[in-house]
């Protein structure tokens, strides 16, 4: 067995490796701890460790730190049995868990990932914990059999409160959903329409040897049918690309933008269906778009910035972005009524899991009250901007019925002038109709989960 004291770890934090460049596997364990701390999502800390990495390791790095903690609760099971106690460490416990990650899950050989491993705990500074480090992989992969056979329960790698409640919602589907949470993302990416036809580039980007082929459900989408380093494709930089879920992608055709409406896009940021409603609007209307954090507001402006800018006449839309609590209208709303309305409400986000894997260390039980809670102001709320005869969109990236089909049943509940509307949309719709709206659930190869709900104010 193999101990760890915080007294050690504190003292080689001021090393002489401290400072020397760090390796990807280094990069990865300090944009995993704060996940694992429950402290700060990859979203947050993996953009600067991309950013330190050298180019040609930023797939593996992107592996190693959304691997490890799709299957972070998996691991620590397997790991515990070879720890005294545990460690209080996070950037250790990472390191223990990127190891494991590379032994278990990787093509990568076992004395690279090992050698590597401790490698990176130099690097950090960890000199005297490398004998540690090196002592706990070690035994997982002598044990690995018995200890994978003690840990069989905990391979679908949920918190339990979560795994209860997908049971509890979904019984038929719980198992396909936890498959699909534990699987890769397929990439998605949305053809903008102010600038090229889907089929037109569909046809472009498969002569530059893309192997890409049109969404089933979205008419502006387009799915990678193998994972391929994308991100500096010059479509991208353009705007005539944006990468965008398949499920994400419903919102903007689901409200249906008609010429000169007010439209709302609350809780805008980062922006991603801003710009695809701004791509489907007609002339002489108007697109509002708030959030209240000024930082990810400004990412709404550079998704319109970049979806706009090869337009070469001033597009016939006016756009306004408000920083502000979009169910505060007091603090925003000038009185002028929205003849529509994205309500892409704050939730839990247990529908883009495989695309979030922090998730499950991040969300906690309680977090449910709190989002419904939150979503049912925003709801009351704003329904006072919408006018007569006006339509809202209630969306999430939720699977949980509570923020979903039982928010709007009590909305429609305590609501006399809303009115439930079936979902209208060309061609074929995914999911499965619920009470009041639509549920898609994660799907292999497909679309990630997510809830809409048309109202209609009388």
């Amino acid at each position: 067995m193999s101990s760890l004291s915080a007294k050690t770890h504190t003292s080689v934090r001021r090393g002489a490796n401290a400072k020397r460049p760090l390796g990807v596997r280094a990069l990865a364990a300090q944009a995993l701890a704060p996940a694992l701390a429950g402290e700060r999502s990859l979203s947050a800390t993996l953009p600067s460790a991309q950013k330190a990495c050298r180019g040609e390791d930023v797939g593996l790095l992107q592996e190693l730190v959304q691997g490890t903690a799709r299957f972070a609760i998996y691991y620590r099971t397997l790991i515990k049995p070879l720890l005294q106690r545990a460690t209080k460490d996070h950037q250790v416990e990472a390191l223990l868990l990127l190891g494991a990650h590379q032994l278990l899950a990787m093509r990568i050989p076992d004395h690279a990932a090992l050698a590597e491993t401790v490698e990176a705990a130099r690097q950090l500074g960890m000199d005297k914990l490398t004998g540690f480090i090196n002592g706990v992989l070690r035994n997982l992969q002598r044990r690995e059999a018995e200890l994978v056979h003690a840990a069989t329960v905990q391979r679908h790698a949920h918190p339990a409160w979560l795994l209860r409640a997908i049971e509890a919602d979904w019984p038929a589907e719980a198992k396909d959903i936890i498959e699909a949470n534990n699987s890769a993302a397929p990439i998605c990416l949305r053809v903008n329409r102010l600038q090229h036809t889907r089929s037109d580039l569909l046809v472009e980007l498969i002569e530059d040897g893309l192997p890409l082929e049109p969404t089933r459900f979205s008419p502006d989408g387009l799915r990678l049918i193998e994972p391929l380093p994308i991100h500096h494709l010059p479509a991208l930089a353009s705007g005539a690309l944006s990468v965008q879920d398949e499920a994400a992608q419903l919102a903007a055709h689901l409200l249906n933008p008609q010429a000169g409406e007010r439209v709302l896009d609350a809780c805008a940021a980062p922006g991603g269906k801003t710009a695809h409603l701004l791509e489907l609007m007609p002339s002489m209307a108007t697109l509002v778009a708030i959030d209240n954090d000024a930082e990810r507001l400004r990412r709404v402006q550079e998704n319109i910035d970049r979806a706009t800018l090869a337009c070469a006449d001033p597009l016939p839309v006016a756009i306004e972005t408000i920083c502000a609590d979009a169910d505060d209208i007091s603090h925003w709303w000038d009185g002028t009524p929205f003849d529509a309305i994205l309500l892409d409400a704050p939730c839990t986000a247990t529908g883009v899991i495989r695309r979030h894997p922090d998730i499950k260390l991040l969300r906690r039980a309680t977090d449910v009250a709190q989002t419904t809670a939150q979503q049912a102001r925003l709801l009351n709320m704003l329904w006072k901007t919408l006018r007569p005869g006006g339509r809202l969109l209630y969306a999430t990236c939720s699977l949980l019925k509570a923020e979903n089909e039982d928010q709007i049943v009590s909305f429609l509940a305590r609501t006399p002038d809303a009115q439930p509307v079936p979902l209208k949309k060309s061609g074929e719709m995914p999911g499965q109709w619920r009470p009041q709206g639509r549920q898609l659930l994660p799907e292999i190869d497909g679309h990630d989960g997510f809830y809409y709900a048309m109202l209609m104010k009388v």
